[in-house]
């Protein structure tokens, strides 16, 4: 199993950056996958959830309304779609596949002027 995150980066308050999670090594399209986050010295938190079709999700709700979770089964990649980033969405952001407890090296979000 492995679990590669891409996209993250600086930007400025306000900003908009989409995460990409590539799969590799089983069926992605029949897990449940996560985003979680990270800041130093804290717990990660989980981010968004979304089943295994796509049909359903749920983001954490200081994120409601702002990120959104997606994925593509036939691309075996996960999105996140984040706007109107504020200073503490600031973190480390992880894909994360449930069973088995499989985690990707994470990638970094800043959002700062």
């Amino acid at each position: 199993v492995q679990l590669v995150e891409s996209g993250g980066g600086l930007v400025q308050p306000g900003g908009s950056l989409r995460l990409s999670c590539a799969a590799s090594g089983f069926t992605f399209s029949r897990y449940v996958m996560s985003w979680y986050r990270q800041v130093p010295g804290k717990e990660r938190r989980l981010v968004a959830s979304i089943t295994s079709s796509g049909n359903r999700s749920d983001v954490a709700d200081s994120m409601k309304g702002r990120f959104t979770i997606s994925r593509d089964n036939a691309k075996n990649t996960m999105y996140l779609q984040m706007n109107n980033l504020k200073p503490e969405d600031t973190a480390v952001y992880y894909c994360y596949r449930l069973l088995g407890d499989y985690w990707g090296q994470g990638t970094q979000v800043t959002v700062s002027s």
